[in-house]
């Protein structure tokens, strides 16, 4: 049963202290339903990060948005607004930062003298096709510039709006420059509206799988994260459906919820599914070694215990009836020069 007072459309129910504050103080009760989603245009010097973790398997990552207007309470990238002075709860939800300059740096970042290619992850922190896109329309941008410079980009979005750009995709497929990973943790409507409020439909991503996969562009899922409790029974059900529809690989991670994501959560949680809350709290303890998150290296994509052993041995087994004999392509770097058209550099 979930709390009448829950607000709807929304992860995060409050704001939470930004632990960089230097005075701490109790955020006040807002009447956080009237409030708009406003926009600040930032101005980066770079757009391209270099992707240090050592668990992750991407070089780059370029983020045209800071802050997602999606909803997801889990969200792994709400503690990176604190260092803009926000909030990790309603102000990442209501506070989008913009980078319109993203395109030009972009650009400037390709015709670097010596920049050796390697394929660059976007949306590597929040969602390139949150529905700011439609109004600033920046990846779209993006993606321009990696065909003109025939550089190749991996896609990561919870937003069927990619399909909006399958002009600009189909091209760089043909080149094999592109491949788009839609993340889809749940296909239960219902439950997809409070775990992920202001996401595609179900049903709408498993289409955009197949218009991708229909114009030979290249599909993963992530099905994540993983939550105990809530949507830990669906991973079968899930591979069966994405694989039908097109997918060629997909990927999967358990949920951990470091530094101000677990108040977030915490809060959500209590408020969604009041009933079940202290139980979908202790599953994830138990596989965290008695803790919400854990940033160990290589541990924090495993987890541990029984319930997290479970879940690998069901996407094991999932692996091999619905994604045997399936290859992911590994995107092409041979056609960049560092210019648009096909002459060689003269220097280097």
């Amino acid at each position: 049963m979930q709390n009448e007072n829950i607000i709807k459309g929304q992860g995060a129910q409050r704001n939470v202290i930004n632990r960089f504050d230097r005075y701490t103080y109790e955020p006040e009760d807002e009447d956080f339903e009237t409030v708009k989603t406003s926009f600040t245009e930032v101005f980066p010097k770079t757009i391209v990060n270099q992707v240090k973790s050592e668990d992750l398997p991407m070089e780059y990552s370029m983020n045209p948005y800071q802050g997602c207007e999606h909803g997801c309470s889990y969200c792994f990238a709400r503690p990176t607004h604190e260092y803009w002075g926000y909030s990790a709860g309603i102000d990442f939800e209501r506070k989008i930062m913009v980078k319109k300059n993203a395109p030009e740096l972009l650009e400037k970042f390709f015709q670097k003298r010596g920049y050796k290619p390697a394929s660059i992850l976007l949306s590597g922190n929040t969602d390139c096709y949150q529905p700011a896109e439609r109004q600033f329309e920046i990846t779209r941008k993006i993606l321009q510039v990696c065909l003109d410079y025939r550089h190749p980009v991996n896609v990561l979005t919870k937003n069927a709006l990619v399909l909006r750009d399958i002009d600009i995709l189909k091209p760089m497929a043909e080149q094999n420059l592109v491949s788009v990973s839609l993340s889809i943790p749940t296909i239960n409507e219902d439950l997809r509206r409070k775990m992920e409020p202001r996401t595609s439909s179900a049903k709408n991503k498993l289409k955009a799988i197949e218009v991708l996969s229909e114009n030979k562009i290249p599909v993963n899922v992530m099905v994540a994260p993983i939550i105990p409790g809530l949507n830990s029974d669906e991973p079968l059900t899930i591979l069966k459906a994405i694989s039908e529809a097109g997918a060629q690989s997909f990927g999967y991670t358990l949920v951990r919820l470091n530094d101000t994501v677990e108040p977030v959560f915490i809060n959500w949680i209590e408020n969604a599914f009041p009933d079940r809350a202290q139980k979908v709290l202790n599953l994830i303890r138990s596989m965290r070694g008695g803790k919400l998150g854990d940033k160990r290296y290589f541990d924090r994509q495993k987890a541990e215990g029984n319930i997290a052993e479970m879940i690998h041995n069901t996407f094991k087994i999932g692996r091999k009836k619905f994604f045997d004999g399936k290859e992911f392509p590994k995107l092409s770097t041979k056609n960049f020069t560092g210019a648009k058209d096909q002459q060689l550099r003269l220097f280097d």
